[in-house]
């Protein structure tokens, strides 16, 4: 064989051994699929994660209303605002205002439903004006302690160190005080008025939710999002707020259902005991009237008392079927 053959058969065999690399190159590409052509990593990540987001949480509202308890105190609780709301149309003229005879029981006259007081006030017309002031008490107590509690809480998980040890330490002062004595204390101080009951029920409730949203954000900062969000450049507050917050936020939720019921616990203790506002009407202060004639009107007592029975258990059943839904753990056995 001379030399110019053994080069055209090399040539031959290097021209075939390049045509079945090409040919393993296209199956393996036809079986992997198409190359990756967009090179924006997080943009593909965020969508996989709003896609997943939206089936947890069409799965936690299925979970949530297949709950026949968690219904029945959406349901309550949903009456009970549209009775605030309507309040001031059914009943436009002052529940303080003297109306009737005094003592007059349910059922005995038709122009009061709900009987009378000892001053001749409606109890009915009390009892809907005050779930006015109890609701608006918890729900604007439960929103300032969320904020500012979320807040200390995300800053001492978030950065800990020497941050983390100075917010501890103030979560700690608060919790070691009795939470109802420095209620009755603060209220004390100040001139009572359904403000500052309002901002005295969010001093001392604010430190359970920063405990809850640091341990959150403490087991939550190290995830592999969260590490890929730092290496993006991704700024402090952005990572907080959008990348940790919206994983943490299921038990901070069904924490604030409890929060909204302990500050209605809360107010009408307050308001039973004369610390409430004296220019409206509530639950606390029709029981605290009708205190010392438990024995000959116990209506006077009874009813505003269901009200706040029956308010409370809608919302603790309520954070119970957050809970259900919300818990990952739950949702899975599901």
């Amino acid at each position: 064989m001379s030399t110019t053959d053994v080069g055209n058969f090399r040539s031959l065999a290097t021209e075939r051994q390049s045509a079945a690399e090409h040919e393993a190159l296209a199956t393996s590409a036809t079986t992997e699929g198409p190359a990756w052509s967009n090179m924006k990593a997080p943009d593909a990540r965020s969508q996989q994660s709003a896609a997943v987001a939206v089936t947890n949480g069409q799965r936690a509202l299925k979970v949530f209303l297949s709950n026949p308890n968690a219904l029945f105190g959406t349901g309550f609780l949903a009456f009970v605002i549209l009775v605030a709301l309507t309040a001031p149309i059914l009943y436009p003229d002052d529940p303080l205002s003297m109306v009737g005879r005094p003592f007059l029981w349910p059922g005995q006259s038709p122009a009061y439903p709900l009987g009378t007081d000892s001053l001749g006030r409606d109890v009915l017309a009390g009892i809907l004006h005050g779930s006015r002031i109890s609701l608006f008490v918890g729900l604007m107590a439960t929103a300032l302690g969320l904020t500012f509690g979320v807040l200390v809480g995300s800053t001492a998980g978030y950065f800990g160190g020497w941050i983390d040890d100075l917010l501890v330490r103030l979560i700690e002062i608060f919790q070691t005080l009795p939470s109802f004595v420095l209620l009755v204390v603060l209220v004390a101080i100040a001139q009572p008025s359904a403000t500052t009951v309002t901002l005295a029920i969010a001093v001392i409730s604010w430190p359970t939710v920063a405990r809850l949203t640091r341990a959150e954000f403490r087991a939550i900062r190290e995830k592999d999002f969260v590490v890929a969000a730092r290496s993006l450049g991704y700024g402090h507050a952005r990572i907080i707020f959008r990348e940790i917050l919206p994983n943490a936020l299921p038990p901070i939720i069904v924490t604030s259902s409890v929060m909204v019921a302990t500050a209605i616990l809360m107010e009408s203790a307050l308001s039973f005991m004369g610390l409430g506002d004296p220019n409206v009407v509530s639950w606390g202060s029709m029981i605290g009237t009708g205190r010392e004639l438990v024995r000959t009107a116990w209506y006077l007592t009874a009813l505003p008392g269901l009200a706040i029975v029956f308010t409370v258990l809608a919302l603790n059943l309520i954070g119970d079927g957050l809970n259900d839904a919300l818990n990952p753990r739950f949702s899975q056995d599901r």
